[in-house]
């Protein structure tokens, strides 16, 4: 063969080769590109993922079928995502709009908590777009802050509903006695009301009052050594003049050997309060029972009344803010409603609880426990050693609550 065809022929072989070589490494690095970039390992824009990871929010990033590529742990702790996947319709339809338009949207959602239950979760959610194909989702959790808005607006509704009716009654009140000077029983009659409902005004506006002032107490720091026995002394003498109007005795049982730390006024006008509700709640002519103990680290102050009792339900809620069993009653009795909620509030803010047991014909008894000071705990005024930066008390961890 001709040398000169020979050597064409081997050239073109060789740019043949050459040419197959590069068209497969090409097509090599594209599939090594796109095993690195499978779910659950996208590549993100350079520094995006150091700065996802110190937002301290919830995050979620999708692809462009909305396929979750990384997610941080609480994203999946508030039920946002399963495995690779949005739960959520909500936040779907928010991605799409990104994507389709580029604007960073945000929304406050009320999302379901998980698959069952009835449990939600309220969401701050801001959707944006990530680098050229990624939508990034941020998330923060204003489940509690919301709740708390709602709480205080309830508050504020029930204050003025509360206020709006002794005020309007007192109003009327005084212009019948405007109107009727000369008739001696109608004016004696209306004063008397008058008399009640500013009493219950009253009333109304210091427990108002000390529900204010129990927003802003520094336990932690206000707080000392406190005798229980002292303070249930105190404020069985409080409640003596409601007790005798209705020739009622107070009976305390019992003592207590260990002292606890908190707030001695606030914790008189939780056991003030226990006890003018037993008063309240009882038949003339009975007993209202306290017993103080000590049992598992814990000292335990219940208040028993000889009233109708409660029903379950009504023990549910009792320690509500203007929740009433028997709304007329409470009128007759005077009650505001915030009694047992001031009581619950200092408890807690103490490190104990307040529970009750009642039924029906037999009535009631609220049991208080709070946490004993501990020896080592210092002398007084100053902190036990096992309080809470939030302003908590722990109980002792032999103590366990029963």
């Amino acid at each position: 063969m001709d040398p000169l065809v020979v050597g064409i022929v081997a050239g073109l072989l060789g740019l043949s080769f050459g040419a197959f070589g590069v068209l497969a490494f090409r097509a090599s690095e594209r599939q090594r590109a796109l095993l690195e970039n499978v779910p659950g390992e996208a590549t993100f824009p350079e520094g995006a993922a150091d700065v996802l990871s110190v937002l301290g929010k919830a995050f979620v990033v999708v692809d462009a079928i909305d396929s979750v590529v990384r997610a941080s742990p609480a994203a999946y702790a508030y039920g946002l995502v399963r495995g690779h996947t949005v739960v959520h319709r909500e936040l779907l339809e928010m991605t799409a709009k990104v994507r389709g338009n580029g604007v960073v949207i945000e929304k406050q959602l009320e999302l379901p908590r998980g698959p069952l239950g009835q449990g939600t979760i309220i969401v701050q959610v801001r959707a944006a777009i990530l680098g050229e194909e990624y939508i990034l989702l941020l998330a923060d959790d204003r489940t509690e802050i919301t709740r708390t808005e709602r709480i205080r607006n309830d508050f504020v509704a029930n204050v003025s509903h509360e206020l709006k009716t002794p005020v309007g009654a007192i109003s009327l009140l005084a212009e019948a006695l405007e109107a009727s000077p000369d008739d001696e029983d109608a004016v004696r009659r209306f004063a008397q009301r008058m008399r009640k409902e500013s009493s219950r005004l009253a009333a109304l506006v210091q427990d108002i009052i000390e529900l204010s002032r129990l927003q802003g107490a520094d336990i932690v720091h206000q707080g000392k050594v406190v005798d229980v026995n002292e303070v249930v002394a105190e404020a069985v003498d409080r409640s003596r003049l409601a007790a005798e109007a209705k020739n009622i005795s107070v009976v305390v049982g019992g003592t207590s050997a260990h002292k606890v730390f908190g707030d001695p006024d606030l914790l008189v006008n939780a056991f003030r309060n226990l006890i003018d509700n037993a008063i309240r709640y009882s038949p003339g002519n009975t007993k209202v029972g306290i017993g103080i103990r000590d049992r598992d680290g814990l000292v335990s102050v219940s208040v028993a009344d000889q009233g109708e009792g409660l029903k379950p339900e009504d023990q549910e809620r009792v320690f509500e803010r203007f929740y009433r069993v028997d709304a007329a009653r409470s009128r007759q009795t005077g009650g505001t409603g915030l009694g047992l909620s001031i009581v619950k509030h200092v408890v807690e803010n103490h490190g104990g609880e307040v529970t009750v047991w009642s039924q029906l014909g037999r009535g009631s008894t609220f049991t208080v426990r709070l946490p004993e000071m501990e020896e080592d705990q210092g002398a007084e005024g100053s902190p036990p050693a096992d309080q809470r930066e939030d302003g908590a008390v722990r109980p002792p961890e032999q103590g366990a609550i029963a």
